[in-house]
């Protein structure tokens, strides 16, 4: 009774806190606090919770949000959150531009040993022997060199001609794949969806436009597309070998690992989180940040400060 008591009280706070969300755009809780807690891990991540928000509807409250109605779904809050927060999409890498593919080609090794032969080849085709030499030798002998020596850099000139032609094709056929990888990618982007709940409705919207305070419901077979704190869970269990390298599914509970990361799989149950962390702020978008994606979001950000 004493816990029902303590949610409908948080629940009231959050639900005065949403009416005056359209006022004060200032949250309770700063990107760089979600980062900081969603890098910590099962019981780190919990007494964290405890100590500094008291629990997960501390949270929400914090964010702005209510736990069974979700967020209002006002234009203005959304973009509010989304210039605090960030927005759920990670830059991809800097494409490789066509001089790059080119240069790429030419360090394989067969084609290292043609060019070095046909330079050699020219080399030689140029080459005059002293006249010294040539007065020894008979007049047919002479005549013999100098047709040769005319027609000697044809040789030469076909092997470099190979190497050009060879490379060309190697880099266009790289670059139209990774053109088609990418539109590829970009159309599942924009297809893909999720199930949120906002303004008390149950609703699928793009993984593109999910923000920090959404109310998202999982379930099995979910990849989930950013991070977030469970605030109610049934026998869930998650497979985060994608993050962390652990082949065991890991169960998540309020009470032991509430946490949930984005990029890894739900194998088991269902349940539902506040979303805390999206796109290059996420652990997946700090993970492909490292690698180089997102590079220039990063870059722009730095210049602003």
């Amino acid at each position: 009774m004493g816990d029902m008591a303590n949610n409908s009280v948080a629940y009231s706070g959050v639900k005065n806190s949403l009416k005056e969300a359209n006022h004060d755009g200032d949250f309770g809780i700063t990107l760089a606090e979600l980062r900081a807690l969603m890098e910590l891990r099962s019981t780190d991540a919990l007494r964290k919770i405890q100590e500094s928000y008291g629990d997960v509807y501390g949270i929400c409250t914090k964010l702005k949000t209510s736990p069974n109605e979700g967020l209002s779904g006002n234009p203005a809050d959304l973009e509010r959150r989304e210039a605090v927060f960030g927005k759920n999409f990670i830059p991809p890498k800097k494409p490789k531009t066509f001089l790059q593919l080119v240069w790429e080609a030419l360090q394989d090794v067969t084609l290292i040993i043609l060019e070095i032969a046909a330079i050699v080849s020219l080399g030689l085709s140029f080459y005059q022997p002293p006249e010294g030499d040539n007065a020894l030798c008979g007049e047919v002998s002479v005549g013999e060199e100098e047709g040769e020596g005319e027609t000697g850099w044809i040789e030469g000139a076909a092997i470099l001609l190979s190497v050009v032609c060879v490379v060309l094709v190697t880099a266009f056929n790289d670059w139209s794949k990774e053109k088609q990888f990418r539109g590829l990618q970009s159309r599942i982007e924009q297809e893909q969806k999720f199930t949120v709940i906002r303004g008390g409705q149950v609703i699928q919207i793009p993984v593109a436009d999910i923000t920090v305070g959404d109310i998202a419901q999982v379930k099995y077979g979910d990849l989930l597309p950013a991070d977030g704190i469970l605030i109610q869970g049934n026998d869930l269990k998650i497979d985060e070998s994608s993050l962390t390298g652990e082949s065991d599914h890991v169960k998540k509970s309020l009470d032991k690992d509430p946490l949930l990361l984005s990029g890894t799989h739900v194998m088991e149950g269902s349940g539902r989180m506040v979303v805390t962390a999206v796109g290059v702020n996420s652990q997946t978008g700090i993970i492909f940040t490292l690698l180089g994606a997102g590079g220039e979001e990063e870059e722009k950000k730095d210049e602003k400060k």
